[in-house]
């Protein structure tokens, strides 16, 4: 017979769901925590280190730029004493030897593929170096993740000029091409503000930000697939800030270059791909431009692509062809535009051999 207290009974009652209720939530942030560090403990497996990308870069204040950190040691990703992924860079330049420098962001930084020596300029002055056997050949990687022309621009100027290049390879579009089409979207109300913003959790916690990312992706291709609250727009009026600033980088450069060339944009997402195949590839484009459909972002990269060829011509600068040479799948592309191995060495083939057949070229080489 139970002879405890109603009042009694209702405060046991109280204290063992509260007990309950504490034990669950020891337990749920137990799981939490498991599964932070066991998804850091893959990602350090995978990629050498479980820091996020903005602990590789610091900002040089006295020329107002986000640079990345020198003499760094993370992973697969290595800087010389400058902060330029690759090998030490001497100075002053040894005579005889043929620099080349690459501008872009981060499908030039390539840190996706497995190392230093498999980023697509370390692969294109190898293919040099072999071609012209009797000529020295280096190489500044000047990508820098978030850049956009006018990033490249200031590291032009400030960074890879006093380095004496003698060639400069240009790629750029899809940062330039995210920001103005989500500009637009801002400007018709589709998006909240021009720039993403990502939440607090998410640049302290791996977990979160890949839940994060992974709903936000999921929701836009849902979107995508129904044609929801999609930015509509002419793509052949897209481009016009792009054409400006492609063409003073490539004036600028010329001016410290003798050959100056641009590569069309490569991006995994392809026309005679199927719906499904499309959405898989325009997977992070949807998360950084969660308004647009997969048949909007083909118009768009075609419509930069056109842009790049059309200021080559201006300018005279060597036109990098063949975008479409380096296939459209998860081989060769690990999302909408980063390169794996196998895609980084297309991405060098695709440029090495232009460079290779350019006579003005081979006359810097003494052919």
């Amino acid at each position: 017979m139970n002879t405890a207290r109603p009042s009694e009974r209702r405060h046991s009652n109280r204290a063992l769901w509260t007990i309950l209720v504490v034990l669950l939530l020891g337990a749920s942030l137990a799981a939490v925590g498991a599964a932070e560090v066991g998804l850091r403990l893959l990602q350090s497996r995978k990629y050498g280190s479980a820091t996020t990308v903005e602990q590789q870069y610091t900002l040089d204040k006295r020329i107002d730029l986000r640079v990345p950190i020198a003499n760094l040691r993370l992973g697969r990703i290595e800087t010389n004493s400058l902060g330029f992924r690759g090998p030490e860079i001497r100075m002053p330049k040894p005579p005889g030897t043929v620099r080349i420098a690459f501008l872009g962001a981060s499908t030039t930084w390539c840190a996706e593929v497995s190392g230093n020596a498999n980023a697509w300029p370390h692969l294109v002055a190898q293919d040099l170096q072999r071609a012209f056997a009797n000529s020295d050949v280096d190489y500044v990687n000047g990508g820098v993740p978030g850049y956009t022309l006018k990033s490249s621009l200031k590291n032009l100027e400030y960074r890879v000029a006093p380095l004496q290049p003698d060639i400069i390879v240009i790629y750029h579009a899809t940062n330039d091409m995210s920001a103005e089409l989500r500009r637009l979207a801002a400007e018709r109300g589709l998006i909240g503000e021009g720039k993403l913003a990502s939440s607090w959790l998410s640049a302290k916690s791996l977990l979160w930000n890949l839940a994060e990312k992974n709903f936000r992706i999921w929701i836009a291709q849902r979107k995508a697939e129904k044609e929801l609250d999609r930015l509509q727009v002419d793509s052949a009026t897209l481009g016009a800030a792009f054409r400006v600033d492609l063409i003073q980088l490539v004036r600028r450069a010329q001016q410290e270059a003798r050959i100056v060339a641009v590569a069309t944009f490569s991006a995994r997402l392809r026309s005679e791909q199927s719906d499904e195949e499309q959405l898989q590839a325009a997977a992070s484009a949807l998360y950084y431009m969660p308004f647009m459909t997969p048949r909007g972002l083909l118009g768009s990269y075609a419509q930069y692509n056109r842009i790049i060829r059309e200021v080559a011509r201006e300018t005279g600068a060597l036109l990098i062809e063949g975008e479409n040479d380096i296939p459209g799948d998860a081989q060769h592309f690990t999302d909408s535009v980063h390169f794996t191995d196998a895609g980084s060495r297309a991405m060098a083939v695709r440029v090495s051999s232009a460079l290779v057949q350019s006579a003005p070229v081979k006359a810097i080489f003494g052919q």
